[in-house]
């Protein structure tokens, strides 16, 4: 019975042993192979966790936070059959900030944000090559739409619009290079058009109306440099 009890203390020693040297190992080519574990340098705290096959990244890795709750803040699922690392971030309070792929670490196809502790959607994005390239959309946390913006390279590119949480749009334009850009149309909150006209890079052009309460007050011609008026992107 002693002989036993000793044998399988001895074993499990052992056993501990060799799966801490399986830690952090690398292959005859030098290269990450098995499971490894890195740290924050200061303060030693566990930093990432995942696998590697040869210096390749497989399954999942988790990232941790810098304290002592060590708390998980990203995860990243890797496919073996391609670059694809399906990401996600999370809060401290283990919520989901934003989700999506990413491949040769640069965002690709559509990524989703959500709003601050909920699970409702706050923003989607589309990537290609790490660039904004497509609809970006942005919800109020009702579900509602509030904003759909067309971007390319990285710029907006395209038509705009902006929304009230009743369904109103207060703004129809389009963009190039991240300007104004062609026609325009203001509203306010009860959807009554505020102002419209055109734009040239930015810069308010031709005729203007300005309206208040539905009603036309004033046209102007923004081509003159007395009431040429650069709106500022935001």
């Amino acid at each position: 019975m002693i002989k036993n009890i000793l044998f399988l203390f001895f074993f499990l020693q052992c056993a501990g042993l060799i799966a801490q040297i399986e830690i952090n190992n690398l292959d005859a080519n030098g290269k990450k192979d098995g499971l490894w574990k890195g740290v924050y340098p200061e303060s030693k705290r566990p930093r990432y966790e995942g696998t590697f096959s040869h210096g390749k990244e497989i399954g999942e890795f988790k990232f941790f936070d810098d304290t002592k709750a060590g708390s998980v803040i990203a995860t990243r699922t890797f496919n073996p059959n391609d670059n694809v690392a399906y990401t996600v971030f999370y809060d401290q309070r283990k919520n989901k900030v934003s989700e999506g792929k990413v491949i040769n670490k640069l965002f690709e196809g559509q990524w989703k944000y959500y709003h601050l502790g909920a699970t409702t959607i706050m923003t989607t994005e589309n990537y290609k090559n790490g660039k904004l390239e497509g609809l970006r959309s942005v919800f109020f946390p009702s579900g509602k739409i509030a904003e759909e913006t067309n971007y390319a390279n990285n710029l907006k590119n395209g038509s705009s619009k902006k929304y009230s949480e009743r369904g109103i749009i207060l703004e129809e334009a389009n963009f190039k290079n991240n300007q104004y850009d062609g026609e325009a149309i203001f509203r306010d909150v009860d959807g009554k058009i505020v102002s419209k006209g055109k734009f040239v890079n930015g810069k308010k052009t031709g005729i203007w109306q300005f309206f208040e309460n539905g009603k036309l007050i004033e046209e102007l011609n923004m081509s003159n440099s007395k009431n040429n008026n650069a709106v500022k992107n935001k």
